[in-house]
């Protein structure tokens, strides 16, 4: 039967199954739908510490308690604080007068100090009036081993095979500061996925599949942010193409230190399936015509579930155009739990356009040696003359990997 499919991604139902996401490192991926870059992809946006330091009088040359955290700063010019004369006498005639020492006077000094505005950094949103991009151009990859068992009185022609998903992406989140505390977000996805079941012994099932697959909105609420704390609260709907709507809610709060903010975050997702199961499938005809399908299940009979993950970063200036971000994170995923890790390096040569390159990967998945049920659609009955689905059998995972790349050029106009 498998040998002559034409086969592509099943996202129909498996007695009302819809295939759908499966959460991972980056979010929710696509299951068996073209997305593979995280898909509430709640790009972390907000303030980095910003702030304008008015011009700031004291009898001190400067006493600022977080001066550390100000990577650069703009000088005022100042006249000299001091003048000393010497004592010294001078005659006019017969007259002799002195002119006294002026001691030294304490005078008001100025500075005016100004924070950098440093869009790559994971707080980021736009300010009051001002509109905000993530442009997000990621390849993403996944993959796992997985052995078949059929169950008794069923059969299969190979027994081993690779699930490989591999992605090219372009995702804008689009935002506006309605204040320097409050914005809004619109985003759209676009993928280029190609996916294929590499059999052991068998000719390989392919598939390509492109188009726009998620769309959404959201709010973001920065309500903290002074000279030590930072902390924001966002809110998002997603709607994924034919497969499910999502409900999301992101907490970050972080502890600013000499250039860095050290953070922690939690994420959840609320997901509500269209159908009432969700994993990887692919579907085909067989020689004489029929359809033909085999659909790797993550979870049945389900019609919502629940993701939730958390974890820790830091946020760094390098240099006046450079930074650094080390991000680690633990989730669980309903049927699996993964722990993954990113890196960025973030270039801003000025005030309003910022280039972030990126990578992250999962480097611990419960996935491995997880045993999933596999279902085909044929012929089912005693007569055989009925199609239907049935359940065939378990397939066993290992090797369980994702990893993605990506850049991101981030604006504030």
């Amino acid at each position: 039967m498998k040998k002559q499919m034409s086969l592509f991604i099943w996202a129909a139902a498996v007695f009302g199954m819809a295939p759908v996401w499966a959460a991972t490192n980056v979010g929710m991926r696509a299951a068996s739908s073209a997305d593979l870059s995280g898909a509430p992809a709640v790009r972390a946006r907000g303030n980095v510490n910003y702030e304008k330091y008015e011009t700031r009088s004291t009898t001190r040359t400067y006493d600022v308690k977080d001066g550390a955290d100000l990577y650069y700063t703009q000088p005022a010019s100042r006249s000299a604080l001091y003048k000393q004369y010497d004592n010294s006498a001078r005659r006019t005639g017969s007259a002799t007068t002195t002119r006294n020492v002026r001691t030294t006077r304490a005078e008001t000094v100025r500075r005016e100090l100004k924070r950098k505005y440093y869009l790559a950094h994971p707080f980021f949103q736009p300010l009051k009036g001002k509109f905000g991009s993530i442009t997000d151009i990621a390849y993403d990859m996944n993959s796992y081993d997985m052995t078949l068992t059929p169950a008794d009185g069923m059969t299969i022609s190979d027994t081993r095979a690779k699930w490989d998903m591999k992605s090219f992406s372009v995702k804008e989140d689009f935002s506006y500061g309605i204040t320097d505390r409050l914005a809004v977000l619109a985003m759209a996805k676009y993928n280029s996925t190609k996916y294929k079941f590499d059999w052991s012994t068998a000719p390989d099932d392919k598939m390509d599949d492109d188009g726009f697959n998620l769309y959404g909105l959201g709010a973001q609420w920065r309500f903290i942010d002074n000279e030590q704390w930072i902390g924001t609260l966002s809110g998002y709907f997603q709607h994924q193409k034919d497969i499910a709507n999502s409900y999301i809610l992101d907490l970050k709060g972080g502890y600013k230190i000499a250039r860095s903010t050290i953070y922690g975050l939690a994420r959840g997702w609320y997901v509500d399936f269209e159908g009432n199961s969700y994993g990887n499938g692919i579907e085909g005809t067989t020689a004489e015509g029929q359809k033909a399908a085999i659909f790797i299940a993550y979870d049945t009979d389900v019609d919502n579930t629940f993701y939730i993950e958390g974890g820790l970063g830091v946020f760094s200036v390098l240099d006046e155009d450079w930074t650094l971000n080390l991000e680690a994170v633990f989730g669980n995923y309903d049927w699996h739990n993964q722990a993954s890790i990113k890196g960025a390096i973030g270039w801003q040569p000025n005030d309003w356009v910022a280039l972030n390159l990126y990578a992250k990967t999962a480097f611990y998945d419960s996935a491995d040696d997880k045993k999933l049920g596999y279902w085909s659609y044929g012929a089912v009955g005693e007569d055989g003359n009925q199609l239907g689905w049935m359940k065939h059998g378990e397939a066993k995972l290992s090797d369980y990997k994702e990893t993605s790349f990506g850049l991101q050029a981030i604006f504030q106009f």
